[in-house]
C-alpha cells in the first residue's frame, strides 16, 4: 500500500479522539526460506498504554507515546522477551515522518542498522570489524519490511496494564526458547492469560498440542465473541511495498500439512489413515478465515494516553473472523 509521508505524519501527530487502553495480538505472516518450511509465522503482543525505559524495563506510557510490542526471541543477548516501541518495531525508524514509502533489501538493512546503533547496542554490539553483527536482532525492528501483520485487539484497563508491568518487571527474564513448547506463541498465550485467564488454549486436534500464532488468534477471537464487552476488533498492517519478497499466509500445523504436497503426498502413501485424520482435523478445528475488508492499521489510529474518552456506544467495533466451519 502506497503511503504519503505527509499524510502519515499528520495521522501520527493528530490528537487522538479517544484513549481507552487496549492489548492486541500480532499474528505475523511467515517469510523467506524458513517461512516456507515452517508456515506458522510469528506472534507478538502490542500494548498501546504500556511503554518501556529499555527493552527489558516496562512502565506506563506518557502522553504522546504509542506503546510497545513485546515478544519472545531466540538468542538475543540471553533474554526471554524484549519490548520495542511500535514505530521502530514496524518500520525501524524513530518517527512516522521517516517511514519509507517503499523499501528494498539494502534500505531495510541500512535502516535496521541505524536504529541498532542508536538504541540497541547493548543487545547487538558491533562485531570485531566494527560492523553490524549477525544474529536474530533484526527481528526486533522493521517487521513490516518482511511481512504482513494481522491484529486482534481487545480493551484493557489501567489496573490490568499495571499488573502486567509489575509481573514482567519482577519476573526473571532469561531466554529458554524452544520451538515446540516455549515459542513465541506460547509467550503470547502467557501474556494474554494475565488479561484473560484461561482464554487461550492449545488445540490437540489441529495443532497436535503445539501452540501456534494462528491458534492464539483463534482462541482470542472465540473468547471475544463470547465476551462482547471486550470490544474485539481486527485490523491488518500491510507489508511495506518494494522489492523484498512478499510474506506468506499463516497456517497451523494440520493446515500446513494439508496444503503442502511435499508433506501430504508422502503421508498418503506411508500412512493413509493418519493423513485422513490430519485432513479432518484441519477441516473441523484448523481453519480461521480472516474477514474481507479488514481495516488497515495506520500510525495514528492507535490511541494515546490522556485524550478524551468516547462512550463505548460511539466506538467503532471492527469485524472479527467468522467461526471456523465444522464441516467441509
Amino acid at each position: 500500500m502506497q503511503r504519503a509521508p505527509g499524510l502519515l505524519f499528520c495521522l501520527f501527530a493528530a490528537v487522538a479522539t479517544h484513549a481507552h487502553a487496549s492489548v492486541a495480538l500480532f499474528m505475523e505472516e511467515p517469510y523467506g526460506e524458513f517461512g516456507a518450511m515452517n508456515p506458522t509465522g510469528h506472534s507478538a503482543v502490542y500494548f498501546n498504554h504500556i511503554c518501556a525505559d529499555s527493552p527489558t524495563s516496562l512502565r506506563p506510557c506518557h502522553d504522546g507515546e504509542y506503546g510497545v510490542v513485546i515478544s519472545r526471541y531466540h538468542k538475543i543477548d540471553g533474554y526471554d522477551w524484549l519490548a520495542i516501541p511500535l514505530v521502530p518495531y514496524l518500520y525501524a525508524v524513530n518517527s512516522p515522518s521517516e517511514i519509507p514509502q517503499t523499501v528494498d533489501k539494502e534500505q531495510a538493512t541500512a535502516l535496521r542498522d541505524t536504529y541498532r546503533k542508536e538504541h540497541l547496542l547493548d543487545l547487538a554490539p558491533d562485531n570485531r570489524r566494527g560492523r553490524s553483527p549477525k544474529g536474530e536482532w533484526t527481528e526486533l525492528v522493521g517487521s513490516s519490511f518482511d511481512r504482513t501483520i494481522h491484529g486482534f485487539q481487545i480493551d484493557s484497563t489501567p489496573a490490568q496494564d499495571q499488573r502486567f508491568i509489575t509481573i514482567f518487571n519482577d519476573r526473571r527474564n532469561v531466554g529458554h526458547f524452544n520451538l515446540l513448547f516455549h515459542n513465541c506463541a506460547d509467550f503470547s498465550r502467557v501474556v494474554l492469560d494475565i488479561y484473560l485467564p484461561h482464554a487461550i488454549h492449545r488445540n490437540f486436534i489441529a495443532d497436535v498440542g503445539l501452540m501456534t500464532p494462528k491458534q492464539v488468534a483463534r482462541s482470542l477471537v472465540s473468547y471475544g465473541k463470547k465476551h462482547p464487552e471486550l470490544n474485539m476488533t481486527a485490523f491488518v498492517i500491510p507489508q511495506v511495498p518494494g522489492t523484498i519478497p512478499r510474506s506468506h499466509r499463516v497456517d497451523g500445523v494440520a493446515e500446513s500439512l494439508v496444503k503442502s504436497k511435499k508433506y501430504l503426498l508422502p503421508l498418503v502413501f506411508l500412512a493413509p489413515e493418519v493423513t485422513g485424520g490430519v485432513v479432518v482435523a484441519y477441516l473441523v478445528e484448523g481453519r480461521l478465515n480472516l474477514p474481507k475488508g479488514t481495516p488497515v492499521f495506520e500510525i495514528g489510529d492507535e490511541e494515546t494516553t490522556d485524550a478524551p474518552k468516547l462512550p463505548p456506544a460511539n466506538r467503532q467495533v471492527l469485524p472479527v473472523p467468522p467461526t471456523p466451519a465444522t464441516h467441509p
